[in-house]
C-alpha cells in the first residue's frame, strides 16, 4: 500500500549483486556478456542509495574480470552511486579483481583474499603419445601458431612467448588495485606475489577495509529499514536442474581446480 501513497517515503533501496563463480565465457561462469543487463539492471531500477557485490569468486579470466569491473565502476561514477563488496568464502586473483571495482570492501574474518598475480597452465604429454606409437602432424602458417602444443614437448621459446603474455598481465592487475585501493594498501609488504590472506589480515594489508556482513553493515550505513533486493544472473530451465548439454567435462574440471586452490 506504500507505494500508491506518495508522500510516504520510502525505505532506502541497496541492490545487491551477486558475483558466484569462476569467471570466463563458460555456461556457468561469470562474464561481461552475461552480467551487463543484471548490473544495468541494478544501477537503473528505483533510486539506489548503494550497490552491494555479493562475491565469492575464485577468479579466472583477467579480460571478463576487468571489463565486468569496468562496467561496475562506470555506472558508479555516472550515477554517483557508493558501491560496497562483501567476500564470501574467497576474492582471490580475478574474484579479487571485482572487489576493487567497489569503493569499500568488506569480508568476514575467515574468507579469503588476494591472489594478486596471474597463471598459465596446461598439460603435455608428448612421450605418452611416442609410447602409443602415435604421430603428431602439424602443419602451421606462422611459426607461433602451435605455441604451447601438448602434444609437443614444451621449450624455451614457448616458456618466453607465454611469460612475454602474462608477465604484462599481471602489471595491469597490480595498476587495477593501485588504482582502487590508493593509500589504504601496505607499501612496506610484499602485495603483489599471488599470496593470499584471511579476512583480518587483508584489512590489516589494506586490501579490505573491515570485517562486516553484508545485512548489518548496510543496516548500519542506511538505516534499519534499508531494502535489500538481490540481482544475479537468470538460468535456463536444463542449468537450473544441472542438465546443461553444453557444458564440457573439461571446463567442469578447471572450474573445480580453481575452487580447490583454496581448500573449496
Amino acid at each position: 500500500m506504500r507505494r500508491f501513497i506518495p508522500f510516504l517515503a520510502k525505505p532506502p533501496l541497496v541492490p545487491v549483486i551477486r558475483l558466484q563463480g569462476s569467471i570466463g565465457m563458460g555456461t556457468r561462469s561469470l562474464s561481461d556478456a552475461s552480467l551487463a543487463p543484471v548490473i544495468e539492471r541494478a544501477f537503473s531500477r528505483g533510486k539506489p542509495v548503494a550497490i552491494a557485490l555479493a562475491i565469492n569468486s575464485p577468479g579466472g579470466s583477467p579480460a571478463q574480470s576487468s571489463l565486468i569491473a569496468a562496467r561496475i565502476r562506470r555506472l558508479a561514477d555516472e550515477k554517483k552511486i557508493p558501491v560496497h563488496a562483501f567476500v564470501e568464502d574467497v576474492a582471490a586473483s580475478g574474484g579479487y579483481w571485482l572487489a576493487t571495482a567497489a569503493d569499500q570492501i568488506w569480508a568476514d574474518e575467515s574468507s579469503i583474499l588476494g591472489s594478486i598475480g596471474v597463471i598459465s597452465a596446461g598439460f603435455g604429454f608428448p612421450e605418452a603419445l611416442a609410447r602409443l606409437g602415435v604421430e603428431r602432424r602439424v602443419q602451421t602458417a606462422g611459426h607461433s601458431k602451435s605455441l604451447a602444443d601438448p602434444f609437443r614437448p614444451q621449450t624455451e621459446a614457448d616458456v618466453a612467448r607465454i611469460r612475454a603474455l602474462i608477465e604484462p598481465l599481471h602489471q595491469i592487475f597490480i595498476a587495477q588495485v593501485r588504482a582502487r585501493r590508493g593509500g589504504r594498501l601496505d607499501e612496506s609488504a610484499d602485495l603483489f606475489n599471488a599470496d593470499i590472506w584471511l579476512g583480518q589480515r587483508a584489512v590489516a594489508l589494506g586490501l579490505a577495509d573491515g570485517i562486516a556482513h553484508l545485512k548489518p553493515k548496510m543496516q548500519a550505513l542506511y538505516g534499519e529499514k534499508v531494502r535489500l533486493v538481490p540481482h544475479g544472473q537468470r538460468r535456463g530451465l536444463l542449468q537450473r536442474f544441472g542438465l546443461s548439454l553444453v557444458d564440457s567435462g573439461l571446463a567442469a574440471v578447471e572450474d573445480r581446480a580453481l575452487w580447490a586452490q583454496y581448500g573449496l
